[in-house]
Formats: structure tokens, sequence, C-alpha cells
């Protein structure tokens, strides 16, 4: 049976509040997750937190769209907007 590779040097996110995440020692590097009933949205800062890369997910077909912009909220609307027209 063969071994499962090791991630050496992989870290994980930490809570930064009640409703986000960021890098441990790196808390410009942010993450969080919201939904509604027909999307689920992932957010993710650049290293040093000046823009936003947003991955939008429609929950009943799993469809994808991604997007960027200097603002999580621009980002977002960018996103949802090309994951539905």
């Amino acid at each position: 049976m063969a071994s499962r590779p090791r991630h050496a040097g992989w870290s994980s996110f930490v809570a930064a509040g009640p409703r986000g995440l960021h890098e441990e020692g790196n808390p410009a590097h942010r993450a969080r997750v919201e939904y509604n009933r027909e999307t689920l949205f992932v957010h993710v800062s650049d290293e040093d937190g000046s823009g936003w890369t947003v991955l939008a997910i429609d929950r009943a077909s799993r469809r994808t769209a991604v997007a960027q912009g200097r603002r999580q909220v621009d980002a977002a609307r960018a996103a949802h907007e090309a994951l539905y027209g």
C-alpha cells in the first residue's frame, strides 16, 4: 500500500473574528466564505490584502465563476454576474 504524500510546509488559515480567517503570521492575507440559498462565495484576499479573488458557486448546479477586484464587494458582484448573467 502506497503512503500518502505529506504536505510539508503547508499551513492553515486561523480565525479572525466571527466571520473570517487569515493566514497565520500574515493577517493581511484573508479568506471568507458566505452563502445564500442559491450561491456560495469564497473570498480570498491578495497576499498583501490589496485586492480580492472571489469564487462563486451555484449551489444547485455547481457551476462556477471567478472574478478579481480591488474591493471584495466588486469582485463578488463580478463573479455573481459572470455566473448568472
